[in-house]
């Protein structure tokens, strides 16, 4: 159903009418039901729309579709809407269905016919699978952005806690002398492969879909390019029908990206809720970052990172949701993609919000020193001990053995001598590695 309005005078009064309209009406309840969550939705692909329409008037007046009159008189009033789009002013008419049409009828109301020439050449399918991209390059570069401060954060907090050492654990079992500044790096590296995959769904959605059409382009002479060019694109989705079949398909892949980040998001904040737990005692937030019991005084609850652990593995399902969504469409343009905008458009703010408290938490941790001089903590040495009766002339499975006896017999003595100087491992976090990776990821988007 390809809806737009159009301005029609009857006894001097301003009427608003569907243009898919044959002379009759639809069901109201059929109306609420396809239009759904669309005119709430659509505001924030407000701002792109109106681009994607300076983009769309410009290159018709450059082919002869609209006269340089026209043109003067649209861009003004086009700019003057995509500025109250970005203030947030701009509504949508409760008798209009989303964004395009709002726009067109705000232009036809103000300029009369002229208005109603915006949509030569375009569907609004073409136009909602280009907001979809505009809105989606933009806030995948905002997801960056907040990615690599936290990343620029852990990095920080490594170096600045690299010699606090702390258990890590295998089968939730004490394994092996791990530290602060590994743990904080491990995220912080996650994060790098995180953003190569952000930046792929950047490269895939960075491409132009406008004069498409409805899927199938148009007898116009649409200079396809000069949009590409206009919008910033890299590149144009040559083949119009594949142009359609991005819609939905962007969004499956930019959400997968997202979803690698929340993933990392999930899993750290799954670490910080145990390490704060009185059973670890790793480290800590001040009383103002944290909650209380009603009952039980003594409660200091990481609130923040269970929600945020809750909130991301909620950014997990997406990808799949979508996929189910796509699962039995054939080509071309089907009403069962409007359904994807619920959960897509509002993911990029939960994403960001999270990546953002995080940074704000992680600005005032605390953490514990000394902690494996407790006995507790001794069996972590063993393979210290093995690798030392290595270097004395043992093969490896010999002093294993050997080892393994004393903890069995209680005679095990640690040494907490500690030499790691292989990249990546606590003595040589060679940070400077991933510092490296990382700007080189995230210069890309």
């Amino acid at each position: 159903m390809d809806e737009i309005l159009r301005q029609a005078q009857d006894d001097g009064k301003l009427t608003i009418m569907k243009i898919w309209e044959k002379g009759g009406t639809t069901d109201q309840q059929i109306e609420a039901f396809t239009i759904g969550k669309d005119a709430d939705l659509d505001l924030l692909l407000a701002q792109y729309d109106v681009e994607g329409t300076i983009a769309h008037v410009t290159m018709l007046e450059s082919v002869g579709l609209l006269t340089k009159d026209e043109l003067d008189l649209l861009l003004p009033e086009l700019k003057t809407i995509h500025q109250l789009a970005i203030d947030r002013e701009l509504t949508i008419d409760e008798r209009v269905e989303d964004i395009h049409s709002q726009v067109e009828f705000l232009l036809t109301q103000k300029l009369g016919n002229v208005g109603k020439k915006i949509h030569s050449g375009r569907s609004r399918n073409d136009q909602v699978i280009l907001d979809i991209k505009l809105f989606s390059r933009a806030k995948i570069k905002e997801v960056a952005s907040e990615v690599k401060s936290l990343f620029d954060q852990l990095i920080s907090l490594s170096e600045q806690h690299k010699e606090v050492l702390i258990p890590g654990y295998t089968h939730m079992q004490v394994a092996m002398p791990s530290s602060f500044g590994l743990w904080f790096a491990a995220y912080a590296e996650s994060l790098i492969d995180d953003l190569t995959q952000l930046q792929a769904a950047y490269k895939i959605t960075n491409r132009n879909p406008l004069g498409s059409a409805a899927g199938y382009g148009s007898s116009f002479p649409l200079d396809r390019e000069q949009t590409t060019e206009l919008l910033g694109f890299d590149s144009m989705n040559n083949n119009v029908v594949y142009a359609q079949m991005t819609r939905g398909k962007t969004e499956k892949v930019v959400s997968q990206a997202l979803a690698s980040i929340a993933s990392t998001l999930s899993k750290l904040s799954m670490d910080v809720c145990l390490y704060m737990g009185q059973n670890f005692g790793f480290l800590t937030f001040p009383d103002h970052l944290t909650t209380g019991s009603s009952i039980m005084p003594h409660k200091k609850n990481p609130d923040v990172f269970e929600l945020v652990r809750a909130k991301c593995n909620k950014i997990k399902a997406l990808p799949n949701e979508i996929d189910h969504i796509l699962g039995n469409l054939p080509s071309g343009y089907h009403r069962d993609l409007q359904l994807i905008k619920e959960g897509y458009l509002p993911v990029f703010d939960e994403l960001l919000s999270c990546l953002s408290i995080t940074q704000l938490m992680f600005n005032e941790v605390q953490v514990k020193k000394d902690l494996l001089d407790n006995p507790i903590y001794d069996y972590l040495f063993s393979v210290e001990v093995v690798n030392e009766l290595v270097l004395q002339g043992k093969s490896f499975r010999e002093a294993y053995v050997e080892v393994g006896k004393m903890i069995a017999e209680g005679k095990f003595e640690p040494k907490k001598e500690l030499n790691h100087t292989s990249k990546g491992t606590l003595g040589n976090l060679n940070n400077q590695y991933l510092v490296k990776m990382m700007n080189e990821v995230s210069s890309a988007i």
